[in-house]
């Protein structure tokens, strides 16, 4: 950012908001092409299969943190500016805002599954403690097969210019907001 700041304040061609808007996007592009190679939808999927969902939450945690510093970096310097940066924020970062959030969609994915987890271990006591452990079961096989569902997706999930994620995401969403609902009726 320094970098470019210098070329907006000393360059006499290259100092326009048109230029400055296509390097900036480039870097978004950038910053997007290596969280994807640390972090994919087969790779989260991976960890999925192998029971590490964290590892997966861990690396789009640092993905988000990655794509919001750049911005953070950005708007530090457009202050620094001497001829401020007189552009739209959407312009700039109309791509790196859309994997944010599908890293943010992930990441629910991958902390919905850390909980439901936790469901298989689930023992209770008392008279009606082995029907409602069954039923706890039942809603963790379900919530099983809806992850299983989601997961035979044909692209991958990391890729934002994929719309059709949004539809299965949704779906996968209701699902589990259904399963919750049991799972709270059964608790109480």
């Amino acid at each position: 950012m320094h970098t470019i700041l210098l070329i907006w304040n000393h360059s006499q061609n290259y100092n326009t908001p048109s230029r400055l808007v296509v390097l900036i996007r480039q870097i978004c592009n950038a910053i997007i092409k290596q969280c994807r190679g640390t972090i994919d939808g087969p790779k989260v999927f991976t960890a999925i299969k192998d029971e590490d969902s964290m590892d997966a939450h861990t690396k789009l945690t640092l993905a988000l943190d990655v794509c919001s510093k750049f911005k953070d970096a950005y708007f530090e310097y457009k202050g620094k500016s001497k001829n401020q940066w007189k552009i739209s924020t959407n312009a700039l970062f109309v791509r790196l805002d859309a994997f944010s959030e599908r890293c943010q969609d992930i990441m629910h994915l991958t902390g919905t599954i850390q909980q439901f987890n936790k469901l298989q271990k689930i023992e209770i006591g008392n008279t009606k403690g082995k029907n409602m452990t069954t039923s706890i079961m039942q809603i963790f096989t379900e919530f099983n097969k809806a992850v299983e569902d989601f997961m035979t997706v044909t692209y991958d999930i990391m890729d934002i210019e994929k719309r059709e994620f949004d539809d299965d995401f949704f779906k996968f969403r209701q699902r589990i907001k259904e399963l919750e609902r049991r799972l709270a009726s059964v608790l109480t």
